[in-house]
């Protein structure tokens, strides 16, 4: 029986998502474990994988397309089962298969398609965006690149539809951009994602001269007077907003500071990459710490749900990732059993693939607690923001050289600040002492925690 590939949950929060490109066509046969498509939501773009083994027999949803989660974006089928079976699958209301493109008629202009009726025959094209078995979509749709039907001329100049996927429509309408401006290299001169994102490219050296004027009304606390510019917030920035904003208003935070003496991590981290092929940072002994304070102080492995609290029997830790967009924190699994090579190892490449927004769904889920490192601008001390449903962000300050009193005398030592943020729901002031004291002795004795 037809089985219907519905838009995944990829990111926790998210109620919708965009197909960034098929990996897949009409009539290929997937495997269960196959990535299907890379699908893309405000914080990252991740691989999708086939969860069932089939024939690709419809491609519902067109590269740049967005859809909720749970609807669906493709049909796999078995042998000999046919559209009437898809159609079936999808239910009374889904699209009529589409045929390969027709050659273009001997005219002067394009005219854009519009959608067949519901009482089309069942040759007639389909919606683009909506590809069947046995007729394979231009490469356009598959890879995301361009192909040689061409570009059609700007929509809505004549008063014609403009075809646009709903990704490109909220975008531009956030940005106040004129579609009709952009002419669409995907399926019958849809409007895709990386038009819009060719035209933006290409649009500063265009209005730079021009006086910058705002797209909409600002709805702003400060005006926008002469001499100000009004930069759009992307979809990333809007999602941090959202979610922090959710965090302080529903999240009880309280806050508390220690200073850690870090000399020997600094000796320590100098003597391991002298000969180590996979170079420490002082975060990885951050980490390090952190996991084996909860091994010390299991207890505070919890975060708050409305049932109750989650006892967590693995010490997973988000480590905060700055990326062009934004702030995106991938989650570090089983830290408290891993050594200090295997931590650097791991958070090098969730880095490097957080900035090329290529994390996979796991890899942002869950985490008890998130660790944020400003020391290498020189910050001396900060207090961070819960990311929920986590129930703590430790952040790392500069480690600088300070007097300290060691038995009575005073010595001079390099120290470093921590701030701890705590979801009192989840953890009382003295358990949350308790783990911040047990970090800090496991900071300021790295070799107890590696042997």
């Amino acid at each position: 029986m037809a089985s219907v590939v519905r838009m995944p949950s990829v990111l926790a929060g998210a109620s919708e998502a965009a197909i960034a490109s098929w990996l897949v066509a009409p009539g290929d046969s997937v495997a269960v474990g196959q990535p299907l498509a890379e699908i893309e939501t405000e914080k990252a773009l991740v691989e999708y994988a086939a969860e069932e083994a089939g024939v690709v027999g419809r491609l519902v949803l067109a590269v740049g397309d967005t859809g909720e989660i749970g609807e669906p974006i493709a049909v796999l089928v078995a042998d000999g089962e046919t559209d009437a079976d898809i159609d079936a699958a999808l239910g009374s209301g889904a699209p009529a298969p589409a045929q390969a493109p027709a050659p273009a008629p001997t005219a002067p202009a394009v005219t854009p398609a519009t959608s067949a009726p519901q009482d089309a025959p069942a040759d007639a094209p389909a919606p683009s965006g909506t590809w069947s078995m046995g007729h394979r979509p231009p490469e356009s749709v598959v890879d995301g690149t361009s192909t040689t039907n061409g570009h059609q001329s700007p929509a809505g100049v004549d008063g014609s539809r403009i075809f646009a996927s709903p990704l490109v429509r909220k975008i531009a309408g956030e940005r106040g951009i004129d579609l009709a401006a952009i002419a669409g290299t995907g399926p019958n001169g849809r409007i895709v994602r990386r038009d819009l994102e060719q035209f933006l490219a290409a649009q500063p050296e265009r209005v730079e001269p021009e006086p910058v004027q705002a797209p909409a009304p600002v709805q702003a606390s400060t005006p926008v007077v002469a001499g100000d510019r009004l930069v759009p917030h992307t979809p990333m920035r809007r999602a941090i907003a959202r979610r922090l904003t959710e965090s302080k208003a529903t999240t009880p935070h309280f806050y508390m500071v220690t200073e850690c003496v870090v000399d020997e991590v600094l000796e320590l981290r100098k003597r391991i990459n002298e000969s180590s092929p996979v170079k420490i940072s002082v975060n990885d002994f951050v980490v390090m710490a952190v996991g084996a304070a909860f091994r010390d102080v299991p207890e505070a492995n919890v975060t708050w749900s409305d049932e109750g609290l989650v006892e967590h029997g693995s010490v997973d830790i988000s480590i905060a990732v700055a990326t062009e967009g934004g702030l995106v924190t991938p989650v570090l699994r089983g830290v408290d059993g891993k050594r200090l090579s295997d931590i650097a190892r791991e958070s090098q490449d969730l880095a490097g693939r957080a900035r090329e927004r290529r994390l996979r769904q796991d890899e942002l889920e869950g985490g008890t607690l998130s660790v944020s490192n400003l020391g290498m601008y020189g910050t001396l001390e900060f207090s961070g923001i819960i990311n929920p449903p986590q129930s703590g962000l430790l952040a790392v300050g500069a480690a600088k050289q300070q007097p300290v009193v060691t038995d009575g005398a005073v010595t001079i030592a390099t120290v470093m600040r921590c701030t701890l943020s705590i979801d009192h729901r989840a953890l009382d002031g003295a358990l949350a002492a308790r783990w911040l004291a047990a970090f800090t002795t496991r900071l300021e004795h790295p070799l107890g925690t590696i042997v």
